[in-house]
């Protein structure tokens, strides 16, 4: 818990004179004020997180946290759980749609072991293992409080070794078969929308197992009762040990101001979270794509952020955050390389 303080302690606002004058560089480049659109506005996001108008990104990294969750035997997913540990060593072989999108950013993969069922050897895996996956939530709470509180802290953890060892930005990932059902029970506890228009297909089920998926996840609110009010107990009664470890990577990069790109849906849920326990902390938050679960926008409404990409993406693993990484560097390059009116001799006077 004193891991969860300290970060908790350490967040702030954004740097107000930073981002005015960020604003002010972007409204004197060549160019009709505002007509960059996101871009000016993620550049003077990025000026009030770091503190600075010129920034640059010298160490990308994605941060893939993988578990495992009980509800599976409910029949959720299309996948068995044993796809979980197999794509966490695709991962790590370099083979998967993440390393493909990381090399082409070049971003750097870190993966993290936070709650798979079974044990995977490789050199490249970080082992932060909580527990060998969730319990059934329809039967039960998914974890202990204190569970969950450590799933938080080994994202915390992970974001302060990589920020230590360069990283200055991050974008969140995650792998773990039938996810999307406590994240869309997380998503239910917060929305006031019926259950039906939060739940999709995930991975693309048919429409019995959409059914069973939909009964899981009510059952499991029934059980549990989690209180909106308490965001650690949301997470310990439905939720799941890499969405919690995603909001501890968000809370983590928010505590050392350095921005944070939200994946989809999964990682949206950690960010929801990471939102309720602390407020602030999306302010350091950039969302990077709008999945295809009906339930994302929703979650990015209640975060308060507007996706930059729309790619009909629904694949997870840090995908459409690492792609938005090139928008981000757009932007800060921008404001950074982009002549003033001045310093190109143009007339900066409008006729009217």
């Amino acid at each position: 818990m004193e891991i969860l303080k300290e970060a908790l302690k350490n967040i702030g606002d954004l740097d107000e004179d930073a981002m005015q004058k960020a604003k002010e560089r972007l409204d004197n480049l060549t160019k009709p004020k505002g007509s960059l659109g996101v871009l000016e506005d993620l550049a003077v996001k990025i000026a009030g997180i770091r503190g600075k108008i010129f920034n640059e990104f010298k160490k990308k990294i994605v941060v893939v946290m993988a578990g495992d969750h009980g509800v599976v035997e409910e029949g959720v997913s299309a996948y068995p759980q044993e796809v979980t540990p197999q794509m966490v060593l695709n991962f790590l072989s370099g083979g998967a749609a993440i390393n493909v999108l990381a090399r082409h950013e070049g971003a750097e993969i870190i993966c993290v072991d936070v709650g798979m069922a079974v044990d995977v050897n490789h050199p490249r895996l970080v082992v932060k293992k909580v527990k060998k996956g969730t319990e059934n939530m329809a039967k039960g709470p998914a974890m202990t409080r204190e569970e969950a509180v450590r799933a938080i802290e080994v994202g915390i953890e992970t974001a302060w070794e990589q920020i230590e060892a360069g990283a200055d930005l991050i974008a969140t990932g995650d792998m773990g078969i039938g996810n999307t059902t406590p994240s869309s029970a997380i998503l239910s506890v917060y929305a006031n929308e019926p259950l039906e228009r939060l739940v999709g297909r995930g991975t693309g089920v048919s429409d019995a197992r959409w059914q069973k998926k939909l009964n899981a996840i009510k059952r499991a609110l029934e059980v549990n009762k989690p209180n909106p009010q308490d965001p650690v107990g949301v997470l310990a009664k439905v939720g799941g040990l890499e969405i919690g470890s995603i909001a501890g990577v968000i809370l983590g990069a928010a505590s050392r101001r350095v921005p944070v790109i939200i994946d989809g849906f999964i990682s949206s849920a950690g960010a929801l979270i990471a939102s309720k326990i602390e407020p602030r902390s999306t302010q350091f938050m950039i969302a990077s794509h709008l999945s295809q679960e009906p339930g994302h926008k929703i979650m990015l409404d209640l975060l308060g952020l507007e996706p930059m990409i729309f790619m009909k993406m629904r694949l997870g693993e840090g995908t459409g955050a690492v792609l938005a990484m090139n928008l981000v560097e757009a932007a800060i390059k921008i404001i950074r390389e982009m002549a003033t009116f001045d310093e190109a001799g143009v007339s900066k006077e409008v006729k009217k």
